[in-house]
């Protein structure tokens, strides 16, 4: 299975890839991957172990000549994004990543492919399993549920590591080295509504909101792609202008690191205006699709006719929901004022649920600055308490400051520049790395990050790029030949 990617070059690193691949391993869920990794390290007799959070720590020693280098901690996150396109059949829970190699692209079928940050753990792997690669001392992370809580970062204890030097393999473009990031925060508003009887004469009409290309909530923020939620709702008050519909449920987005790219609504509206519904809604499609024509050309919002829905929203609550959705800023707040073209603050209006009496609108908050995170959040718990919703604030984790004078960046810009006669990117990214609180715990450690080329990581059309991967390797080897001695 997979031996067009088994062959792949670097052989070592595609194998171990697609191992992991074959495991099941979403946030929170890593059971079957953590046993897999702490197997993986005693099969090769090395020290193996892990803390109170699942957490795997592989330890290996010096190759001959290295003895002297500083211990490097090599770090990846295990679990990854599970998402798929609609007409895709598959169980994360017990199936393995189905991949293909697509003019140059290692990609999933339908499904995400587990690139971030599998193949950070794929070239962690084939480091510790080799026998003819130089390198220093050697601590290898394995964290878990980065994608869904930094849970493993955060519960990191402080004496588990004894490295001088962190590398973490988790960015997604080759050419950059990435010094800082952004920290994060959940908001979370919930509230009740009361439900009513639709009126007579009712029709069941289900509007969707598809074919948005999603993507990775810090990476892709400032890319100008469609929020499906914030689609879906500007349709609804597009038609509640003139049209007096009753919304049964609401059901958009998913994972809170995802720009959400389906949504989808069911409403009861009186059989008197259903031309005029169908009048409306062909107005609002034409003007939502004009506009991001450019940018979500798979953009698709249609309706069709359901089973008139037996309750629905009260007018009241109605009206306070598709305001404050209304009212809540979704993408880009504020850019960087010392780092040409990067975001500093920004938030995603991740997933929206109403059914049951029972409202929940999940945002995920990202920024550089803690001030910068609080200013947003509060205008967040603004919008939410003038609603009258109950707002939780919670899974927050720090950035990570930019500092282009360490040791680790000097010498993975010179290393390069040698093998690539070109000039790195070292920049900082909107997403968020686990290096901010690995940070926290261990101040004194030098950090940086780096890795092959990746696009749409959260989303069914993430890929990675095959010749990338190897400049990666390639650079990644050269590195780990060059660590300074203690």
């Amino acid at each position: 299975m997979h031996s067009e990617i088994r062959n792949l070059e670097p052989k070592t690193l595609w194998n171990h890839f697609c191992n992991i691949n074959a495991i099941p391993r979403a946030s929170k869920k890593e059971e079957k991957i953590v046993a897999f990794m702490v197997a993986f390290g005693k099969k090769l007799k090395l020290e193996t172990t892990t803390d109170a959070v699942q957490n795997v720590i592989i330890r290996k020693p010096a190759t001959k000549g290295l003895e002297n280098c500083k211990t490097v901690v090599l770090q990846s996150h295990l679990d990854m994004v599970h998402q798929k396109n609609e007409t895709t059949v598959f169980d994360f829970a017990t199936q393995g990543i189905e991949m293909e190699v697509n003019d140059g692209w290692v990609q999933a079928k339908g499904t995400t492919l587990g690139a971030d940050n599998g193949i950070g753990v794929a070239a962690i792997m084939s480091i510790l399993s080799s026998t003819d690669i130089p390198h220093p001392p050697i601590e290898a992370l394995f964290t878990i549920d980065e994608e869904t809580g930094m849970t493993g970062a955060m519960e990191l204890q402080p004496n588990t590591l004894t490295g001088a030097i962190l590398l973490n393999l988790d960015t997604e473009d080759d050419d950059e080295i990435s010094i800082g990031c952004a920290g994060g925060v959940d908001v979370t508003a919930a509230s009740t509504f009361k439900e009513v009887l639709p009126v007579s004469n009712s029709t069941g009409i289900h509007i969707t909101v598809k074919g948005l290309q999603g993507g990775h909530s810090g990476m892709d923020i400032h890319k100008g792609l469609g929020n499906a939620n914030k689609i879906l709702n500007r349709i609804l008050l597009h038609l509640n202008q003139n049209i007096d519909f009753q919304i049964e449920k609401i059901s958009g987005g998913n994972l809170r690191n995802a720009i959400p790219r389906e949504s989808e609504t069911t409403l009861a509206i009186p059989n008197s205006t259903l031309s005029l519904f169908a009048k409306e809604f062909s107005k609002i499609q034409t003007e939502i699709k004009t506009e991001f024509a450019v940018n979500e050309a798979d953009l698709k919002l249609n309706f069709f006719e359901v089973s008139t829905p037996k309750k629905v929203i009260d007018k009241k609550d109605q009206s306070n929901l598709l305001h404050s959705i209304a009212a809540l800023h979704n993408g880009v707040f504020s850019m960087n004022a010392k780092i040409t073209d990067l975001v500093e603050t920004s938030n995603n209006l991740a997933r929206v649920t109403v059914e049951d009496s029972c409202i929940e609108i999940a945002c995920l908050t990202r920024s550089f600055s803690e001030s910068g995170k609080k200013n947003l959040v509060n205008s967040l718990t603004s919008v939410f308490k003038l609603a009258g919703y109950q707002t939780k604030v919670s899974g927050d984790y720090p950035g990570w400051a930019p500092n282009p004078n360490t040791a680790i960046c000097k010498i993975l810009n010179n290393i390069y520049q040698d093998l690539f006669q070109d000039t790195p990117n070292i920049m900082a990214c909107h997403a968020g790395l686990e290096c901010g609180i690995l940070g926290t715990h261990y101040p004194d450690m030098e950090m940086i990050s780096f890795g092959p080329t990746i696009r749409g990581a959260h989303s069914p059309d993430e890929k990675v790029n095959i010749q990338s991967t190897q400049k990666f390797w390639k650079y990644f080897l050269e590195i780990l030949k060059n660590i300074p001695e203690n």
